[in-house]
């Protein structure tokens, strides 16, 4: 079993990059991987990527035609147009609706497995001590602020060490972004 004090920083580094990448950005990618698969959506997936090209085919052809010098053409081909617009449309609000599900299974999958489990770390391992300060370093007050809420006085609190995985992660996280923000200068 890893270590309490690595599974926090752990823990704490991929809340960090979900919150800066965007859920939204991964959702979007884990939709496109998994329409990728053999799944209930994947046929709908392809067919709408072909609903799609045919509404662009006939659209461009409908604007190399002028409607005034040939109307029966262009009539025909907005006809079309608006058959494949409407097929489109309809294979599109079905595949949404399924990827709106998705989503929703994938945020709450997510929130178990990272902020779900941090809360449940810290309330099981609310009075355990993490690690320990030499007695006399600090002074009592702050041993009793170290240890909140309910861990031995003297040592280091889950609520303590989470707080400050998360802060050194932010900190670690800006100094890496001004690097390169001015090596790309």
């Amino acid at each position: 079993m890893p270590s309490l004090l690595l599974v926090v920083f752990v823990l704490q580094l991929a809340l960090h990059l979900l919150n800066n990448v965007g859920a939204s950005s991964v959702n979007q990618l884990l939709w496109v991987l998994y329409n990728k698969l053999p799944t209930p959506t994947a046929a709908g997936a392809k067919k709408q990527t072909i609903a799609k090209r045919e509404v662009i085919r006939l659209k461009r052809e409908m604007a190399g035609i002028s409607a005034q010098d040939d109307f029966a053409r262009w009539a025909k081909v907005r006809r079309q147009h608006d058959k494949a617009v409407a097929d489109f449309e309809k294979i599109d609000a079905s595949l949404r609706t399924a990827q709106n599900t998705f989503n929703t299974t994938l945020t709450t999958v997510r929130w178990v497995s990272t902020t779900g489990l941090r809360y449940t770390l810290q309330f099981w391992y609310t009075k355990r001590a993490l690690f320990w300060i030499p007695r006399g370093w600090v002074p009592g007050y702050v041993e009793w602020i170290l240890a909140f809420p309910r861990a031995p006085r003297g040592s280091i609190s889950i609520n303590v060490w989470d707080v400050a995985c998360a802060s050194c992660v932010a900190l670690v996280s800006e100094v890496v972004l001004a690097v390169w923000a001015l090596a790309a200068k």
